[in-house]
């Protein structure tokens, strides 16, 4: 199984996409865990992007798409994977098909999980107080909403066009949403 799960902050892709790693046994990839761990161990794309946020930019999608070339094409992966974070864009997309087709595994699903903008607001103000993150003002938890709204939410309709797409209600019960996911996923 090779499942993208897509939507805004706060809405549990990682909860979601950690189960649904644990029920299908293939891995949960985050392009930030996939960062963190290049830089943390100083590997030739992790200085690169580095370079880039040691500077306060965002790394550019073609160094992001290193990235995740290079953690797709690791063995934990080759039965499957959930990429959760990636494609932030519409040049990701067409980048992802690119690697897809070169190393021969179609996608087989978008799983996109949907909330209504307040309680993703109140979910990551929550989040900011247990986890004490300074980054997660409200004016940037507004922001990052808007950019997920203005660049990768149209990118749901490229997966619903190709017939790939899996909408999902984000609230509620945990393990029911994660049910729901694996239902509609067959």
């Amino acid at each position: 199984m090779r499942l993208l799960i897509m939507g805004p902050q706060g809405v549990g892709k990682g909860t979601q996409a950690a189960l649904l790693s644990e029920h299908y046994g293939i891995p949960a990839i985050s392009t930030g865990d996939i960062f963190r761990y290049n830089i943390k161990n100083q590997t030739a794309l992790g200085k690169e992007a580095q370079s880039y946020t040691d500077k306060g930019e965002l790394v550019p999608d073609e160094v992001t798409n290193r990235i995740v070339k290079d953690r797709l094409a690791q063995d934990d992966a080759k039965n499957g994977w959930i990429l959760d974070g990636y494609p932030r864009n519409a040049a990701q997309v067409q980048a992802l098909d690119e690697m897809l087709a070169e190393i021969g595994t179609p996608l087989d699903y978008a799983v996109a999980l949907e909330a209504d903008h307040d309680v993703l607001m109140e979910r990551m103000r929550k989040r900011a107080e247990q986890e004490g993150r300074a980054d997660d003002t409200p004016e940037a938890i507004a922001e990052r909403l808007a950019i997920y709204e203005r660049e990768t939410a149209p990118l749901i309709d490229i997966y619903k066009s190709r017939e790939q797409l899996v909408t999902v209600n984000g609230v509620g019960d945990i393990a029911q949403i994660n049910a729901k996911i694996v239902e509609l996923l067959g």
